[in-house]
């Protein structure tokens, strides 16, 4: 449970206190004691997962009784999801069928799951099932006298033929079986989705959480020297977790380099995500060596999760291989100066602690996807008032006003382009502070829960008028 009223200190105690009359006034009178029950795929490793962790502390402390489900599932199944998720993205993803073979691979987990979710909601409740894995359940759930909620975090700018495919396998789980629908970005449903069922909202971040609170210098120091990112000070590594308590980073990270670390003094250019193809790694260290390397002493730092804790996302060990592979031939030179990194993931408190000391350490973020529906590593490192590059690809055209809190890449496959965004902000340093201020500012102003849980009361307040 966490207390909506602490938002104040970073949003003002007037929007503190519409958000709280807002949100919990709302939805508390139409719930009338029904549950809020959220379902995805995984509770660790990816976004949606991190943001059900605070929101639903939020939620909890505003007196809703909201509940979250994790399914289960085999390498099949997540091979299938996964290959859906790529389609509508546009990518054809491991090059698989997804025919009615796949369709009974999908349904067969699901059909599993059937037996906790009767376990945990009642008819009248919420049920809020997120992204393509759990679309399969929204059947049952409305048989069993439940609201049903679906909301998508992933699409494509312009639909294509790989997208197209993963819209039409999707829909025989979702149309006539779904009460209303929420997207990141008006581009992203397809055409059979209702408008009058439809919402768009953005995802948030939470400002204390491990991930974005405030630490001091000498701690980011601290913790990027012990985990082996860098060479500087050696100090307290200790942060606040999630529930308060005192903790300490104690792993270390696995990274891929060649000599020491760098000295703490360095520019560093970051890039914090997946091991996911759409993330274009392999493209950043590309558009690093050809267009920013030559000349500066900056450092590229390329950071993901242990691919062994992420079970939902089969392709990341390759995708890791291949910028191993990459790596591997880069001339010596600028070799030395790209590290490949993979970041403890067995507590993610510390996991959450370490990507902060990154971002705040950061001279660059950079989130060079080819296809995106919202950046929450753009947010987060906005927050903390370090400028981004990113590409002009699905949520991020939102997140990011270009020139006034980042820059954007109007081309995410143009290695040139971002390779000279990235120079203008390491070569001025005018330039730097202005856009990290602008960005500190846009993260306060949208990125922030409170906004966020308003735009879902209103949802609450559109299911009823559903049949």
């Amino acid at each position: 449970m966490r207390d909506p009223g602490r938002l104040a200190s970073i949003i003002g105690d007037d929007r503190t206190r519409r958000f709280v009359n807002d949100a919990a006034g709302g939805a508390l009178e139409r719930l009338h004691g029904r549950s809020v029950i959220n379902i995805n795929s995984t509770a660790a490793g990816g976004g949606v997962a991190e943001m059900l962790h605070v929101l639903l502390g939020y939620i909890r402390g505003l007196g809703i009784d909201a509940r979250w489900l994790v399914i289960g599932g085999d390498a099949p199944f997540f091979e299938v999801t996964k290959r859906l998720h790529n389609h509508l993205y546009g990518g054809a993803g491991d090059g698989g069928p997804l025919d009615e073979a796949a369709h009974e691979t999908y349904c067969r987990t699901l059909r599993q799951e059937f037996d906790a979710l009767a376990a945990s909601a009642r008819a009248g409740d919420v049920v809020v099932l997120h992204d393509p894995q759990t679309a399969g359940l929204a059947e049952h759930a409305r048989a069993m006298g439940c609201k049903v909620v679906w909301r998508c975090h992933v699409g494509i700018d312009l639909p294509n033929e790989a997208s197209r495919a993963g819209w039409d396998f999707l829909r025989r789980y979702l149309d006539g079986h779904v009460d209303h629908y929420v997207f990141t970005d008006r581009r992203f449903p397809p055409e059979w989705v209702p408008a009058d069922r439809l919402s768009i909202i953005w995802p948030s971040i939470d400002p204390f959480a491990p991930k974005n609170q405030d630490l001091d210098d000498a701690t980011v120091e601290a913790i990027l020297t012990h985990t082996g990112l860098i060479a500087g000070r050696r100090g307290e590594t200790v942060f606040e977790r999630a529930d308060g308590t005192p903790g300490r980073v104690e792993s270390m990270c696995d990274i891929v380099r060649t000599g020491p670390p760098p000295p703490p003094g360095t520019p560093m250019v970051i890039q914090v995500s997946r091991w996911d193809g759409m993330k274009d790694m392999s493209g950043v260290m590309e558009a690093f060596a050809t267009h920013v390397d030559s000349g500066r002493t900056a450092e590229l730092v390329l950071a993901g999760p242990v691919v062994s804790a992420v079970a939902d996302d089969p392709e990341g060990g390759q995708v890791l291989e291949d910028c191993w592979n990459q790596w591997r031939h880069l001339p010596h030179a600028v070799r030395s100066r790209v590290q490949l990194v993979c970041l403890p993931m067995h507590d993610l408190d510390e996991n959450a602690v370490i990507v902060n000391a990154l971002q705040r350490h950061a001279t660059v973020v950079a989130q060079k996807s080819l296809a995106e529906g919202f950046g929450l590593t753009a947010a987060e490192a906005m927050l903390k008032g370090t400028p981004v590059v990113a590409s002009a690809v699905g949520g991020l055209v939102d997140q990011v006003i270009d020139g006034e809190s980042g820059l954007l890449v109007q081309d995410p496959h143009d290695l040139a382009e971002f390779g000279a965004a990235v120079c203008r902000i390491l070569d001025d340093d005018t330039l730097r502070r202005r856009l990290g201020d602008g960005a500190r500012k846009r993260a306060v102003e949208t990125h922030l829960g409170d906004t966020h849980l308003i735009q879902w009361g209103e949802v609450i307040r559109r299911l009823e008028g559903t049949s």
